[in-house]
Formats: structure tokens, sequence, C-alpha cells
């Protein structure tokens, strides 16, 4: 039904604007051959769009509408212009031209008294010029334009006009405009949009993560596992910003890169440029271009030599335009009624500041984000007040709102420190106007000293308590792998080799010296930075992603971001040192980034170090084909352009797919204080928390242990299994009269031992059959039975079965958001945490952890006293446990006996 009503709406607007335009058709013979019925307001096969000076403001005109046009179908070209000047008189010349991929593919000269264009025949500074032509053309005439032009996205072309004076044969106007098919990668009202739904919802589920919980290092945990909106940013920031590379870049890619421009704060409109038109030195009326004769027109070079070179109006082409040729009176606003009008034009470029237009949508920004937070807390309240909200998880935040304003409003700076830094440098490098040079130096030294200041402050407060050391060490070139398959050559400190590995390792390539650089903290029972609620308060929204042992990658980052800026905007000017210097810097950092490895998601490192450093490395590694010492013609420079796109495409959507996982991941973490949680879902939610535990543990390499298993080293599973219960078998030998000892009571068993005076025969050399050999299940029995042998089977078993029970509940296994329950089971089920239990999860105090270290060390040493107590009474008690008894006969036996007790007296 609700798809129905869309497609009648669609009718009735269609039809609503047809009836109010006269559909006209017009007769077209195309390159083909075939006559056909054409409306006249069709849109062109290549067509202008936004124009500008192509004189640099030099050009005598003054210009507010530049349309020029290609109709394959009636082989037909039209261009239409509009403006004013202030020449008193004088007669021209125009010549029209289209180039696409860098080659000449069209051209005309043109008088227009002979096409009856009044307004500039003559040229006239009391009659505004209304210059309107539809040129017919022969098919040789656009022989040199290829059908590819007609369908390719972003056609790499544009249309030029240029006026000459005939009085003085010079130039004196000059407008050019970007041709295109309309085909084109620039959608940023449909792409822009989707993006910033999904980057908005992503903030959302980073958010609930980061306010939702009872103790602040569970919470960390879960933020920590969510998707960081700093890779987000990053991520659509280097896409836009490689355009910022100083190369002739292909149109496809400029198309492509438009998407991301509100990322980084290009959103410019007319309104806005208009008001900073002042300040920024733009004060130009940018409804129109041109230089309305502000300055001396040189001649345009060798052009007009060869136009007045020869004469213009015995050609065959304008013989044939005279007579063919009509002019229109056009307005400047599109006029719907009008059947002839169209909408396909192009506009005044609009000159804008860019880094100006970035520090206005920060402000805006930062606004946005402190009016948010204050009304997540105020809605918070209000739906508990409701009581339509009955989580506790909220409180900590709805009673620390002003910190997370603070923390968030910080984060919001350290995510635009790039973008901030490109372009205030970027603005350095153009030596623009002073207002904005002004500015843009008191935004870099408030970014430079402020947000690297809060970086710098952030190691301090958490290393003051202790000292560096420095000493020997080495490098260890080995092999290993990229991505589980992809040889590669891994390194490996010394010191990070534990001693449970062997001293040869293999596939040793070779070593190399180093320095080891160790943090001694002077508190050695301090908490670590992930447990220390004080600091992960203060400082969390830049360390509370990174794994515990790389917690201070946040300064490592922030200083890679400078880096990178000072490459892409300080260095704008000199494009050799850009690129390459860039392309190694990238290729240097990816290195640095996978063996650090810092960040405690997987998903955040997939993308972050991975997905976009080698997107990177790949664009900035292309982008030097596009130097002009290479040359590249400019159909191979669109193919590469399609390959960057390719690769950045990929990343992106890589991003949007992880931003709807970490949306679910969001989801099982606000669950975590929940038991009900659909159970299809139930098992994957367990593994999550499982692993986030695991992550936050942060265990180094160097305890775990390698194998080698053929040719292949690969990690071995962890020992599942654990010892509760050592039970001894009796062995035969152990019997004292009927040789069956383990069914006697066990002050029996030890009378008879000690009375007996028998010595072990375990060293006996006759010793050939023994009764460990059954199987381990199995159990000795005697030949025969009696009522006492049953009941003390029943209190042997029963004996057993309360020791396994009572190993079982003193073993029960606890993990982060799960409990085991040993009531019935030795293995232990796991169910979400409640907020009691999350509670129960906080960190101990230094005097909890000494007196339960001291209550363990005291349980440990007495049952390290009974056991040897034990072993001792055993070893006096019974035999070895291994034992054998050789048949032989009757009178060897009892000689055997009689021998053993003389000895033994």
């Amino acid at each position: 039904m609700l798809p129905s009503l869309f497609v009648l709406a669609w009718l009735a607007c269609h039809f609503t604007e047809a009836s109010a335009r006269e559909i006209v058709y017009i007769k077209g013979l195309g390159l083909d051959g075939v006559n056909r019925d054409l409306d006249v307001s069709r849109y062109p096969a290549l067509y202008t769009g936004d124009f500008d000076d192509c004189l640099g403001g030099e050009s005598l005109f003054n210009v507010t509408k530049f349309d020029a046009a290609y109709y394959a179908d009636n082989l037909t070209v039209l261009f239409h212009l509009d403006g004013t000047t202030n020449i008193h008189k004088e007669n021209l010349i125009l010549h029209i031209s289209v180039e696409a991929y860098g080659e000449n593919k069209f051209n005309m000269t043109y008088d227009p008294c002979k096409a009856n264009i009044d307004s500039m025949c003559p040229l006239n500074n009391s009659v505004p010029i209304t210059a309107f032509a539809a040129i017919p053309l022969a098919p040789r005439d656009v022989s040199g334009i290829p059908s590819i032009a007609l369908g390719i996205p972003d056609l790499e072309g544009l249309a030029r006009l240029q006026i000459f004076a005939n009085s003085t044969q010079t130039q004196i106007g000059c407008f050019q405009a970007v041709m295109t098919n309309g085909n084109t990668f620039s959608q940023p009202k449909a792409v822009s949009s989707f993006l910033g739904v999904m980057v908005f919802i992503a903030i959302l589920a980073s958010f609930a993560t980061a306010i939702y919980g009872l103790s602040i290092p569970h919470m960390r945990v879960h933020y920590a596992h969510s998707f960081s909106v700093l890779v987000i940013f990053e991520t659509f920031q280097s896409i836009f910003f490689s355009g910022a590379l100083s190369v002739n870049w292909p149109s496809v890619l400029t198309a492509w890169w438009s998407n991301f421009a509100w990322t980084t704060g290009m959103i410019a409109n007319d309104r806005i440029v208009r008001s900073l038109s002042s300040f920024t030195g733009n004060n130009l009326n940018i409804s129109q271009v041109g230089g309305a004769g502000s300055v001396q027109i040189n001649n345009g070079g060798g052009l007009s030599q060869q136009i007045y070179g020869r004469s213009l109006f015995d050609t065959f082409l304008l013989q044939r335009c005279s007579g063919s040729l009509n002019s229109f009176t056009r307005r400047n606003a599109y006029n719907a009624s009008d059947p002839y009008d169209y909408t396909w034009g192009g506009h005044p470029r609009t000159p804008a500041d860019a880094f100006t237009i970035c520090i206005i949508w920060l402000l805006v920004t930062l606004a946005a984000v402190m009016l948010c937070v204050v009304s997540a807390k105020l809605l918070l309240d209000i739906l508990i007040r409701l009581k339509w909200l009955k989580s506790d998880g909220f409180d900590y935040f709805r009673s620390h709102v002003w910190g997370y304003t603070a923390s968030a409003l910080f984060r919001t700076l350290f995510i635009a420190f790039f973008t901030i830094m490109t372009l205030a440098m970027y603005q350095f490098s153009l030596r623009g106007s002073a207002g904005p040079t002004a500015l843009a130096v008191i935004v870099w030294l408030i970014f430079f000293l402020g947000v690297g200041g809060i970086t710098v402050y952030a190691c301090y407060f958490r290393l003051r308590h202790g000292k560096y050391e420095t000493g020997p060490d080495s490098l260890r070139f080995e092999r290993g792998t990229v991505f589980g398959k992809v040889p590669f050559v891994a390194t490996t400190r010394q010191s990070a080799i534990g001693e449970e590995e062997p001293n040869q390792r293999p596939y040793l390539f070779g070593t190399m010296p180093f320095v080891k650089v160790k943090y001694i903290d002077h508190d050695p029972n301090r908490d670590p930075v992930h447990l220390d609620e004080g600091y992960v308060k203060r400082f969390g929204w830049l360390s509370a992603r990174y794994r515990q042992s790389r917690w201070w990658f946040f300064a490592v980052y922030l200083g890679y971001q400078f880096i990178r800026a000072c490459f892409v905007g300080g260095a704008a000017r000199s494009p050799l040192a850009q690129v390459y210097g860039l392309f190694i810097f990238d290729v240097i950092a990816l290195v640095i980034f996978m063996k650090l490895n810092p960040f405690e998601s997987n998903r955040n490192t997939a993308i972050a170090v991975w997905l976009l450093s080698i997107s990177k490395i790949v664009t900035t590694g292309l982008s030097i084909a596009f130097l002009p010492a290479f040359s590249i013609s400019r159909i191979a420079a669109t193919v590469l352009g399609i390959v960057i796109i390719v690769v950045q495409g990929f990343v992106a959507i890589a991003v949007l797919i992880l931003i709807v996982l970490g949306v679910l991941s969001t989801w099982m973490s606000l669950s975590r204080n929940r038991e009900q949680f659909p159970q299809a879902l139930e098992q994957i939610r367990i593994s999550y928390f499982e692993h986030a535990r695991a992550c936050g543990d942060d265990l180094p390499q160097r305890q775990q242990k390698w194998k080698k298993k053929g040719d292949v080293r690969e990690e071995p599973h962890e020992a599942m299994f654990e010892v509760r219960d050592v039970r001894r078998e009796p062995k035969i030998d152990d019997e004292s009269i009927d040789g069956f000892p383990d069914l006697e009571p066990p002050n029996m068993l030890v009378a008879g031992v000690g009375a007996s005076g028998r010595r072990s025969r375990a060293n006996s050399a006759s010793s050939r059959f023994s009764a460990s050999s059954l199987p381990r299940t199995t159990r000795v029995h005697r030949a025969s039975w009696s009522s006492k042998d049953l009941s003390l089977w029943d209190s042997e078993m029963n004996r057993g079965d309360q020791q396994r029970v009572g190993l079982s509940r003193n073993s029960s296994l606890r993990l982060s958001g799960y409990v085991a329950d040993a009531s019935t089971t030795n293995t232990p089920v796991r169910r979400p945490m409640t907020p009691q239990q999350e509670i129960l999860e906080e960190p101990q105090t230094q005097q909890q952890s000494d007196s339960s270290q001291t209550e363990c060390t005291e349980n440990r040493s007495t049952s390290e006293s009974t056991a040897v107590q034990t072993k001792d009474q055993e070893k006096e008690a019974v035999t070895p446990t291994i034992e054998t008894k050789s048949i032989r006969t009757g009178s060897e036996e009892k000689d055997q006996v009689e021998t053993e007790a003389k000895e033994a007296s």
C-alpha cells in the first residue's frame, strides 16, 4: 500500500510539472543518420558546470552566465553568455574550444555579427551582453570527440570561450567551465547524507558504552571494544585530504573526494561566503567573474596571431552558420514555463577561504556536542522519573555529566587536530590575506600547545612516580607471516623472549644490536593504568581504547598526525618533497603500528592499523605518477584514479560494515547486567565478553609458548585441565593376608604392613607382572567376598564423592561478566553478570589485597605442611606404586619370605 502511494505522488508531481511546461519537439539528425523528434528541454550529451575566469580575473568582462553544450542527437553546439563590460565600443571575434583528457577535440571561431547577436556587435558598455546561439555542426566537426566521452563518469574535459578585440587583435576575455555528461562520482547529497547518518549511529553506540555501567574498569573495557569514532573520522578525512597533494589529479578523484568534504568542515554556501568575504579578502561579487577592465590585457599568445592571420569570413563554417543561427534573448533565472529554457547550466565558481569555513563549523560542532551530552542526561532523568527506564546503569553518568561533557569536548578537539593543523599550515603556504593568516596562527598555537600539552601532561601524570632505565638488547629477525599466510620478516626483542622458550628458535635470520628502555614504578603494587580509576576519569578519553601495555599510544598518534599535517599542508609548494616524503613516512608508520598493535579491539586494529594505512600508502604511491616529471596521459591518469577509488571505496565500505557490527556489540555490552537475551545470540555474547576480558588482561607475548610442528610454528593451546585429586590404586604386593589390602580399613592396613616387616619389592629383578597394567578405571578384586567387604566398598565410594564435590565447589571459575554454577556440575555454566556482581568486579584496595595475599600465604603453608606429613605416612604405610609379582612354586615363595624376614631383622 505504501509503495503505491509513493508512485501516485510521483506521478502527480510529474504531471503537474508537465502541465506547467509546454513540451515542444524538434527534428534532429544524429551521427547515425536517423531523423528523430527531440524534446527541446532535454539534457545535452555534454554540458558545462561551474565556470571561472581563465585569465586570473583580468578579463574585461563581468560574466554572470556562461553555458556551453553539445547535442549529439542533432549535432548542435549551444553557448550562452550573460554579462557586462566597461569597453565603450569594440568589434569582437569569439573562439570556442573543447578539451577532453588533455587533448583538443573541438575548435570553432565565431563572429557574433554573422549570428545576429546584437549585444556583441559591436560591444558597448551601455548594452548588457546577452548572447545565445545554437550552432549546427557537420559530422567531421565532431569527429575528434570519442563516443566513450558521452558515457564515462566525470569526463575530464572543459569548454573555453575566448574573446578577441578586432582593433587591437588581443585577447580581452577568457572564460572556461568544466564539461560533464551527467555521470559522476560526486553525489554529496546522497552519499554524504548516508555517511552522516552512519557516523551519527556510531557516535551514539560509542557514547552508550562510555556512560553505561556501575564500575569504571568495566565501563572502560566495553568502551574500548566499541568502534572508535576517531578511527571513522580519520578514515574519511584521509580520503578527502588525499586531494591536498599538489599533483594534477584526474577529475574522477576530485568528484569522489567531494563526498567526504563534510568530515573536514568543508561545508560552504553562498550565505557563509558572503558574510566572510570582507574578512577573507574575497570582497567580490560572487554572482559574476571577471575584472571588467581593471588591468591591462596581454595578447594571449599565439592564438590571436592564428586567428587574425587568416580571413575569418570566407570559411565554409561561417558561411553556413550565417544563414542558420537563431539568437534568443535569455533571462538569467530559469523560467519553468519556457520550453526552451534549461536547468543544466553552472554558476560562477565561489571563492572561499577553507580554513575560516572549517573553524566556523568546528565551533558549531563543539556547541552541538555539549548540547547533546547535556540533553542525554536530561532525557535519562525524564525516563527514570517516568519509570520507563528501570536500569540503574546510567546513575554514574547522571551524577558526573559535566565531567563527561568536558571529556567529549576534548575528544572532539583531538579528532579535529589533523584537519585544523593541515588547513592552518596550508594557509601559511598560500600566503593569503592578513585576516585568515592571523587567525590560522592563533588557532595553530592553541591546538599545538593546548592539545599537545594535555597529551604530554597525561603521560606525565601516569609516569611521574617512576623512572626509566636503559640497557643493551638485540633485535632478532625471524620468519613470520602477515594475515597468518603471507610470508614476512618478523622482529622480536631478545629481552621479550621468555626463559620457557627454546634458545634456538627456528627460522632465525640474524640479530642486530638494540637498546632496551624500561619503566620502573616506585610502587610495584600500583594498580595497572586501566584499573586506576583516577586516571581513567581524567584521561580515559585519550587512553581507554588502547591495550594496557600501549596506553601511551595516544601521544605517538598525535605526533604521527602532526607530521602528516606538515607534509600535506605545509609542503604544498614543494610537490616532490610532499609526495615522496609522505609516502616514505606512511610506510615507516605502518611498520611501527604493526609492531606496536596498540588497539584493544580487533575492529579498530583492522581499520586503523591495516586497511587505512595500506590505503594511504597506495594513494600516495600512485600519486607519484601524477607528478609533472612523469607526464602520463590523462587517460592513464584516469585509470589510476579508478584504482584509487576502488581502494578507498573498499576501506569506506569496511568502515560502514564495522559500524553495524559495533552497534551489535554495543547492544550486547548494554545487556551485560541482564540475564534475558536472544538465545540464538547467547553464545556470541559469551564469546564477546570472554574476548573482551582476555584483551583487557593484555598478557605479553613472551608468556606465549611456541612449539614446532613440522615446518610450521604455531601457538599451542592452553591446558584445559587441572589436577583436582590424586588417588593411588592398590597393588597386588600390598596385600597382607589375601593380597587385596585396598579393601581393608586404613588402620588395619598400616598395622598389617608394619607387622609383616616386608620391604618394597619394586627393585626385584624377577618382577615381570604388575597390576598397574590394568586399565585406568579397572579395580583389582579378591577372589571371595563377604558383607564386610561390601560395607568397606560403600564407605570408600561415598568418601570419594564428597571429596570430588568439595573440590568442585572450591574451584569455581569466575570470568568478567560470568560466574560459575558448580552446584550441579564441574563445568562452569556462565550467565550474564548482575549489577551486584559488577560491583564485586571492582579492583580491591591495597589493604584488602595485602590481607588476601597474607591469607593465601598462610593457607598455602598449612596445605604444604599437611601434604608433607601425609606423604611421609604413606611412605611408611604402603609399598611403592609400581610392584610386580612373579609366578613361582609354593616352596620357593616360602624360602623367599623367610630370607626377607631375616634381612629385615
